[in-house]
């Protein structure tokens, strides 16, 4: 989740919501015969269903997607080496346009990294501004900033409703500065206690206001979050997975309540061969549903599967090209092109692949599970 493609770009970008030109969509490797099987690991293969351009200067690492009011859906990713956000037609891959240049004001970013969309809002954390924007589409309008007094080094975010507003849990990776070989020194594990951020924001006319709740981080071994991004949350089983993605420890996932207490219960050690990624949950109006969880190898993505409610490992599947993935959007909104949602995935730090849900399933073999 560190910077790979080092070349920083330092040129001038558009103002929020300038125009970029749109470079074209690589063409999805689906045009030739997709293996059944992925032959290094023996995992069913799931082809792209498109593929953006690839802008390996940007850095991509993190998409979400949103329904537009002309029905349209955008796929917006952060760019984290030239501070913007890049906006795709999340139908074709096409590249629409870009927001945002780099600084500290607002609708400006420094290292955009996690990012999420509720309702008509847009989260955005920035790693470097240690800080979160809220934006409000389609115009991408600055609505609120926050966080900056209480953040070091932020990366993930989880965005919960709530009766009044929403819930934003934020990760925050600090570390104790680097060894001489470059590499983040980790803190000691009593000082592990802040890796997650918890924020109130009511509904206040147009506006938010922002109520910080305080941080956690369990201080055990088992417990203890070494190396933090990906997180997600499931309020109607009163859970939060949070990616272990300190690989000299583990490749695993840990599992909190959403008040932020170590359930004991860590997933996906036995099954991972790289680092525990990106997570995303499907729910099915039965309460059933998909854990989705990514295993970021450098050559080849796995998507794993864990049951909803057990935590049951339930497959995994692998894409033609997908590898090296950072951040995935389970998009579960019915389109003309993915009538059964999609999930976007970014590939190698360069774009952006679209998986449709309904090839994952059926690779799967998993009962039906329509979208809202």
């Amino acid at each position: 989740m560190r910077l790979r493609f080092m070349a920083v770009v330092a040129a001038l970008f558009p103002a929020a919501c300038g125009v970029a030109p749109a470079p074209e969509p690589v063409v999805a490797p689906a045009a030739e015969p997709a293996p059944a099987v992925d032959a290094a690991r023996d995992l069913p293969v799931v082809a792209e269903a498109f593929v953006t351009a690839l802008t390996p200067e940007d850095n991509i690492d993190s998409p979400a997607a949103w329904t537009a009011p002309d029905g349209k859906t955008w796929l917006i990713a952060t760019a984290k080496a030239t501070d913007k956000l890049v906006v795709y037609d999340g139908a074709t891959g096409e590249t629409l346009r870009s927001v945002g240049s780099a600084g500290t004001g607002a609708g400006q970013f420094e290292r955009p990294n996690g990012i999420a969309t509720v309702d008509d809002l847009l989260f955005v954390v920035e790693r470097d501004n240690h800080r979160v924007q809220v934006l409000r589409l389609p115009e991408f309008a600055h609505v609120a900033t926050f966080a900056a007094d209480d953040l070091v080094k932020p990366y993930g975010l989880w965005v919960n409703r709530t009766d009044t507003g929403y819930e934003l849990y934020v990760t925050d990776s600090y570390d104790q500065g680097e060894d001489a070989q470059g590499n983040d020194i980790l803190p000691p594990l009593e000082e592990l206690d802040r890796r997650v951020h918890r924020y109130a924001l009511d509904r206040r006319g147009d506006g938010l206001e922002v109520r910080a709740l305080g941080a956690f981080g369990d201080t055990t071994p088992a417990g203890a979050l070494r190396v933090v991004e990906s997180l997600w949350g499931d309020p109607a089983n009163d859970r939060l997975l949070i990616a272990e993605e300190d690989e000299t420890y583990a490749n695993e996932l840990k599992v909190y309540d959403l008040a932020g207490r170590f359930s004991g219960r860590t997933v996906g050690r036995d099954v991972f061969e790289a680092q525990a990624e990106g997570i995303m949950l499907k729910s099915c109006a039965d309460g059933s549903g998909w854990w989705i969880t990514t295993e970021q190898g450098k050559g080849r993505t796995v998507f794993h599967l864990f049951d909803r409610r057990g935590l049951a490992h339930v497959g995994a599947v692998t894409g033609v090209m997908v590898a090296n993935t950072d951040g995935i959007w389970l998009h579960d909104v019915a389109s003309d092109r993915f009538p059964e949602g999609v999930l976007y995935a970014v590939h190698d730090d360069q774009g952006v692949v679209a998986l449709d849900w309904r090839e994952m399933a059926r690779t799967l073999s998993l009962p039906a599970c329509p979208v809202a």
